[in-house]
């Protein structure tokens, strides 16, 4: 299958502000405000509201064909070099009906989002097109306190560069919830930060190249489960397989029994390697104490490298990246080159 990467963004160009899965502008606005200027400010970006950044998440919840229209809009408007999504959500799968893939291909567009946006970022890679699971306007470009510089370097070679290159380790990191929600002075409190443990490897210890799949957890379940939107097997064949959970905080066990599915598919067994986000250990309705909190992460990382190495035990797995639902991120390229070199600690965007 033919990949392409859409052409990267320069300084000054205009960028789409889509809303394909919930209402975030309608519930924070001063969240929302605040996304549009760091664009403007820090990216010198010019953010093109569309409808759907705009609306209720009641109103997007009835109406997913609209949510499609604004994404080919977008993607269809010469003067729009990059379609950023302002935030996940709980129910993307309904758009993809939808959506036209001949659209999409036949105007290559750089998309952002995460979290509930993996679907749209699934949908791009089964039609040839390279998208950046990261970079959304609220949660990621919008946290609270100052923009953290990780996030704005990367984010940066995701907007302007033709790859990413080499992923560093953010020296610090957090996982702290953000009541941003409740109002404007919610974004003045910076979150507290703590060294970055590193990086963690295990499995195969031979170097691996592949284009990326994957995405949030959860919705690579549903993606399962649907059994509509999923590649033909034989095109994970030596791809890297990517996954980050989100602040639902799932069981351990939960996260294995997705991979047991993949590889009773006989999919888990085609990845080349296995590249794992730091997960979240708190949320706004659970804050346990931290050696609970660290507990749970290497539970969690012990079941990941058991069912990898059940089904695929030659794939390196790289656990701990800065990607996903905590804070500093890189945005990945789903469908972009990534190598991955146990020896030396490196990962690289090619």
């Amino acid at each position: 299958m033919r990949v392409t990467t859409p052409p990267a963004l320069s300084p000054g160009d205009r960028v789409a502000i889509v809303g394909p899965s919930s209402g975030g502008a309608r519930d924070a606005p001063h969240v929302f405000r605040l996304g549009l200027r760091r664009l403007r400010e820090r990216f010198d970006l010019e953010p093109v509201v569309y409808p759907t950044a705009r609306q209720s998440t009641a109103f997007l919840e009835a109406n997913p064909r609209a949510r499609a229209a604004d994404i080919h809009a977008a993607f269809q408007d010469p003067t729009i070099t990059g379609v950023i999504a302002t935030i996940g959500g709980h129910d993307q799968l309904r758009i993809l009906r939808h959506l036209d893939a001949d659209i999409l291909r036949a105007n290559p567009t750089r998309f952002y989002g995460m979290s509930d946006n993996t679907n749209l970022n699934l949908f791009l890679w089964r039609a040839g097109l390279v998208s950046y699971n990261g970079a959304q306007l609220m949660n990621e470009l919008a946290v609270p306190g100052a923009l953290p510089a990780y996030t704005a370097r990367y984010c940066r070679r995701a907007f302007f560069e033709e790859r990413l290159g080499e992923l560093a380790p953010a020296n610090r990191w957090t996982d702290e919830p953000s009541t941003w929600w409740t109002g404007p002075s919610a974004m003045d409190t910076e979150p507290t930060y703590e060294p970055n443990p590193g990086r963690r490897w295990a499995g195969g210890e031979t170097a691996v190249e592949g284009r990326l799949w994957g995405g949030c957890r959860a919705i690579l379940a549903w993606q399962l489960a649907t059994d509509r939107y999923l590649p033909a097997p034989r095109a994970l064949d030596g791809a890297i397989l990517c996954l980050e959970t989100a602040e639902d905080i799932p069981a351990p066990a939960e996260v294995g029994a997705t991979l047991m599915c993949l590889g009773e598919r006989g999919l888990l067994a085609r990845f080349a390697g296995v590249l794992v986000g730091r997960p979240p250990t708190r949320s706004f309705v659970t804050e346990p104490p931290r050696d609970e909190r660290h507990a749970y992460r290497e539970r969690l990382y012990e079941t990941v490298i058991d069912q990898v190495s059940r089904y695929n035990p030659d794939a390196p797995v790289v656990l701990g990246v800065d990607w996903g639902h905590t804070t500093p991120v890189a945005p990945l390229p789903i469908g972009g080159r990534i190598r991955l070199t146990p020896a030396t600690d490196t990962i690289v965007c090619q």
